[in-house]
């Protein structure tokens, strides 16, 4: 098949992408609710943007989530390193060549003319995205089964700890969104190859 006739982004990659996407704002809208009942710092968040109706409900919400991102981000990492994507489409990467391409940007120089070719910065943030998703599940589950796994809970510093590391690897997820959906606002081309392929 030549280029015109593969599809930007398999059929695969398009159905995760869009579970993720859906688990993600689950699990932080439910997760809000849950930091509600205990905060770590001196401010809440708004009713308005909170999942699970009360701490419970919230709970359930937060772990039915849990396991679709867990089971739908495995699929993802094995169908990107089954397929060669992973190497194909995030590496080479270097600082410089994210430095680069960032001043480009902030120029309104960096183009978007093959949807097929991420550049550095794109790499750099999928990347970054995906071992923010592992940790988050890691501290996930120390605040979820700290007992169970002990060896998990002292290596991030005990549960107060995985705590914290939960909550901000949560704050560099939803920044990590926010960036994307305006990074698909400016590219609205973007938004159709993630919904037809090409």
């Amino acid at each position: 098949m030549t280029d015109a006739i593969l599809p930007i982004h398999p059929v695969w990659l398009r159905v995760t992408h869009w579970l993720n996407a859906l688990a993600v704002v689950l699990m932080t809208m439910s997760g809000w609710r849950i930091y509600n009942a205990s905060p770590l710092f001196d401010f809440k968040f708004g009713k308005a943007i909170t999942l699970g109706g009360w701490l419970g409900g919230a709970i359930q919400w937060h772990f039915a989530a849990m396991w679709l991102l867990a089971a739908n981000g495995l699929v993802y990492l094995l169908c990107n390193a089954g397929t060669g994507r992973i190497v194909r489409k995030f590496f080479p990467l270097s600082p410089r060549a994210i430095v680069a391409d960032l001043r480009a940007a902030f120029r309104g120089r960096l183009t978007h003319a093959d949807l097929r070719q991420y550049n550095a910065v794109q790499r750099a943030a999928y990347l970054f995205v995906m071992v923010d998703a592992v940790l988050l599940v890691l501290s996930g589950l120390v605040l979820w089964k700290s007992v169970q796994f002990p060896l998990l809970r002292e290596l991030l510093g005990g549960y107060e700890t995985a705590r914290r590391v939960h909550f901000f690897a949560m704050a560099a997820m939803v920044a990590f969104v926010m960036v994307h959906l305006a990074m698909v606002a400016l590219v609205p081309r973007t938004l159709l190859t993630m919904i037809r392929g090409r």
